[in-house]
Order: C-alpha cells, then structure tokens, then sequence
C-alpha cells in the first residue's frame, strides 16, 4: 500500500476510533497488512479469515475454546462476510483492548448470547460453561455439576427471576461484581496479554512475527 493510500486510511480510521491515537491506528493498519500478506487486489476481499483470526486469537491472546473464538470474531466481523477487514479490525482492538466497560459489557453478552435473541438462555449458559471447564476424570455425571453452576448462576444474575439474563440484568450483575463480565467464558485478552500485545505493536508493528 503506497504511502498516500496509507496515510487517508489512517485519517478516515481514526477519525471514527474512540481509543487509538493517529500513530497506533497507523501500527495497526501496518500490522493487519503484514498478517494478511497481500495487497489490495481488485474486487478482492483482503481480510483475515476465520481461521487467521482465531489463530490470532489463540497465539497472541491464549484464547482456546473454539467456541467462545467464533463468537469474538462474529463480534469482529460486523458486515458478516466471513472477513474482518481493516476497519472492522482496528475498531474491534480498539474495544477489545481499552474498551469502557459500558462497551465490554455490550460486547461480552452479544458473545453470549449464542442466538442472537436478545437473552442468555440456561441452553446457552449450559454449552459455554460446558466448553470452558475442564473435564475431571470422576464418577458422577459431570452434566449434573453444570446444571448446577447454571442455576447457581441465574440466582446470582437473574434479577428479574424469568429464568434467562436480559442485557439489563446482566449489566446490573457486573456493575456490582466485575468479575461477572467474563462469566461465561474468557472472551476478552487478559491484562499480560493485552500489555504485550501493546508494546510489541506499538513498539515497531513490523517486527509483529510470533504468529
């Protein structure tokens, strides 16, 4: 990509990003180029795949529950064209790294909330909790441990008592209990990762290669 071309897309980015400055959008720009390994060509896509990103994922943010990795990029991906292009790409580090936590919050249930009907059903708690513990070795019927934790759960967030979470009583669990965000499985980068992430991009993005 010529220097002009680079330079108006950095602008329009940054223009319409809330948590990057012009030089990071400009790190993150270089950085999506060099993971993608081409150049534009006409009438072609130039994006991460499904599988380059949750590779993505995976290396760099030591995400492993295959779940919860199509989820964020379906959170990525907002056009859902199988692609995270690179605005879709630089406005999705920007929540996923220094998002407010009204932007987390907003995020995370859209994660949950397999699908898309506005709720986190006991179906859906059930699958990602599942997924995300580990499978112990023992007697009893480990399905039952989860329905457990599944009801455990609804008592703790469902405020409302309709036996699902809607967005509001999901929100108010986390504003008393942070910890809650992240209940139903690590869908956002933790504080180690997110720090080296930062310095190493940030840094020289072309020296990006631990992929």
């Amino acid at each position: 990509m010529n220097r002009k071309k680079l330079q108006k897309l950095t602008d329009t980015l940054t223009k319409n990003c809330k948590h990057f400055n012009k030089f990071e959008v400009n790190c993150l720009i270089k950085l999506f180029y060099n993971l993608v390994g081409g150049v534009e060509r006409q009438g072609l896509i130039i994006g991460l795949d499904r599988n380059a990103f949750r590779n993505i994922l995976h290396v760099t943010f030591g995400m492993t529950d295959d779940m919860i990795m199509d989820r964020v990029f379906r959170g990525f991906d907002k056009d859902n064209d199988g692609c995270v292009n690179v605005s879709e790409w630089v406005h999705g580090l920007s929540l996923f790294l220094r998002g407010s936590l009204e932007e987390k919050m907003k995020y995370c249930f859209e994660v949950f909330d397999l699908n898309g009907d506005g709720f986190i059903s006991k179906e859906e708690m059930f699958h990602m909790l599942k997924n995300s513990l580990l499978k112990q070795p023992s007697e009893e019927d480990p399905d039952e441990g989860i329905k457990d934790l599944v009801e455990i759960t609804l008592k703790k967030m469902d405020h409302d008592h309709d036996g699902k979470l809607s967005f509001a009583d999901y929100e108010l669990a986390v504003r008393q209990e942070t910890l809650l965000l992240e209940a139903f499985g690590p869908c956002l980068p933790d504080p180690k990762s997110q720090m080296e992430f930062e310095a190493q991009v940030f840094k020289d993005p072309n020296e990006f290669n631990d992929m």
